[in-house]
């Protein structure tokens, strides 16, 4: 009996073990019904010396990955530039903070300009109530020296004065004075033009004088272009070496070496401008000063040419009173 019911139990066995393999291939193979509820866990208070549980189903959450990855190359450079703030950008972007942020040498380049801006407006100034007053003083003369008759009254008008006009009346009394044992003897011509030649000299020499100081104007401004132009060109070569050590594109680099530059260009230009307008405009001016000059020189050069003309008159008024005197003792001898 007891032979007999052993395969049968082992074959009961068998069946069992086989449907339950079955089963748990089922089990795995079928998906889990979503959970729609979450359990919310209960927040315990700690007591004292008690360390807190952190539930199990609590989730945590995950770090970025970008956080978990370390930056290399060039992304980690720009993305320091972007959360800190670049130290090559000046804080003051105004005129006077860019001069103190710029290069040594385009430092220089705006000092000289400024320089030269601050000399042409006081050439300006000053040339202007020079030329104002040596234009009054051409005209008064221009005035005696027409209402004079001979030359003593002119000068006994303007012996005082100091000007081109007393140089010349005083020149012309000078080569008379040394023409005078020979006036009686020849022709009056060399002596107008030995006094003609003075007054040219002395007119060239009055209006040199008043343009000293105009040819700093015509300097200024044909070079400060260039020279704001020089401060240009450096301040964008540093702009350049500077994007080359800091290996990166960013403006931020790039904006004060640039801005630099402009200011440079900005200030050659403001010296340029001025200075050829004030040249211009002394250029005019001293155009008319000399006019008035000419019209002195020629007036002078009338009064001698009439002193000369009533010495010969006073010369031959003898000899025709002389010859008029035998004239008459003749007609009457003839009676």
């Amino acid at each position: 009996m007891p032979n007999r019911a052993m395969p049968k139990f082992m074959m009961l066995a068998a069946v069992l073990l086989t449907f339950s393999n079955a089963g748990a291939l089922r089990a795995q193979e079928t998906p889990a019904a979503p959970v729609t509820e979450t359990q919310q866990p209960v927040q315990v208070t700690p007591q004292a010396g008690v360390l807190p549980v952190t539930p199990a189903n609590e989730a945590t959450p995950a770090a970025p990955v970008n956080a978990l990855a370390a930056p290399s190359g060039d992304v980690a450079t720009e993305g320091a530039q972007a959360t800190s703030p670049n130290p090559v950008l000046p804080h003051d972007l105004s005129p006077i903070g860019m001069f103190m942020a710029a290069d040594i040498v385009v430092k220089a380049v705006m000092t000289a300009l400024a320089l030269a801006s601050v000399a042409t407006w006081a050439i300006l100034f000053a040339k202007s109530f020079e030329l104002a007053a040596a234009k009054r003083s051409a005209r008064r003369a221009v005035r005696v020296l027409s209402d004079a008759v001979v030359l003593r009254d002119a000068r006994e008008t303007l012996i005082v004065k100091k000007g081109p006009a007393a140089q010349m009346i005083a020149a012309a009394n000078d080569e008379l004075s040394k023409s005078e044992a020979i006036l009686d003897i020849v022709s009056t011509q060399g002596v107008k033009e030995r006094v003609a030649s003075q007054l040219s000299r002395i007119e060239a020499g009055a209006g040199k004088r008043i343009a000293s100081g105009t040819g700093i104007l015509a300097t200024i401004g044909s070079i400060s272009p260039f020279v704001g132009l020089f401060g240009t060109v450096w301040g964008i070569m540093n702009s350049f070496i500077g994007i080359s050590k800091a290996q990166t594109t960013n403006l931020a680099i790039v904006a004060p070496g640039i801005a630099e530059a402009l200011l440079a260009t900005a200030i050659g230009l403001v010296a340029a401008i001025p200075a050829v307008v004030i040249y211009n405009y002394f250029a005019r001016s001293i155009g008319g000063y000399r006019l008035i000059l000419a019209d002195a020189s020629a007036a002078v050069e009338r009064l001698v040419s009439r002193d000369l003309d009533f010495r010969q008159a006073r010369r031959l008024a003898p000899r025709k009173a002389e010859s008029h005197g035998h004239s008459e003792a003749g007609i009457a001898r003839i009676g």
